[in-house]
């Protein structure tokens, strides 16, 4: 399992990947880029997936992403860029801020696109933010029965965001986007990607700083989720801007 089974595109081989790859570039939307060109497919269910293409036409990567319902406010501050490939990147940013360092907490996210459009930085916007779900990922039944589940201190709170993507930087690695929170459900539902046939959930959680859309493979999701339940993990953290 991977991030692109929980949209739906569950992949257990190269063949099978490459495909999800032939049948995703019969109906892509080419956009182009200072660094290469951005090939996106995008699914009825809101899974996307956006391929990569330099510029002597040859396929350098893929990322996949999910078009969400989440908005939330956040500041903008630095450009990262990744050994990955040179169309991959993300973001710094402080969760629901006016300036640096005055926000609820520092993340990184990702943006499949990252290198479409010039941003200016740093600057205040909102922006929809997803959360790719690991195996990790538990839903308990209220906040009472997740605060009993943990016992040792100290306690997450049902409300709680730990950037863990920044905590390396120290030893030279580079900020990743990946954030590690409990929240609180507000809406959800099993979805269907039309492409492959497959189930994946979505969720809308609300958590410190925001809103935050957060898609998982079925087989993560072991107790059936309710509204209000509370949704804990580690996730990889992918997002678009809505306005800067």
């Amino acid at each position: 399992m991977s991030n692109l089974s929980d949209i739906g595109f569950p992949t257990s081989s190269n063949e099978e990947l490459n495909g999800y790859i032939e049948k995703w570039l019969e109906n892509v939307t080419q956009i182009p880029s200072q660094k290469g060109t951005y090939l996106k497919f995008a699914d009825e269910s809101g899974a996307e997936i956006y391929l990569q293409m330099d510029f002597g036409g040859e396929l350098t990567g893929l990322n996949p992403y999910f078009n969400g319902k989440s908005q939330r406010k956040v500041f903008l501050t630095e450009l990262i860029e990744r050994d990955s490939s040179p169309l991959d990147g993300g973001i710094h940013a402080w969760a629901n801020a006016e300036k640096e360092r005055e926000g609820d907490y520092p993340f990184v996210f990702d943006l499949p696109d990252v290198f479409v459009s010039r941003i200016d930085l740093p600057s205040v916007g909102e922006i929809q933010l997803n959360a790719f779900a690991t195996n990790d990922l538990a839903v308990y039944e209220s906040e009472q029965s997740f605060l009993d589940s943990q016992k040792e201190e100290p306690k997450f709170a049902a409300n709680s965001f730990i950037p863990i993507g920044l905590f390396r930087q120290n030893e030279g690695i580079p900020p990743q986007a990946h954030g590690r929170f409990a929240g609180t459900i507000k809406e959800f539902e099993l979805k269907t990607n039309q492409s492959s046939g497959a189930k994946f959930y979505w969720f809308l959680v609300e958590t410190i700083g925001g809103e935050i859309d957060v898609v998982s493979d079925v087989n993560y999701v072991k107790k059936e989720p309710r509204i209000g339940s509370i949704i804990h993990g580690s996730f990889w953290l992918t997002g678009r801007i809505i306005t800067a």
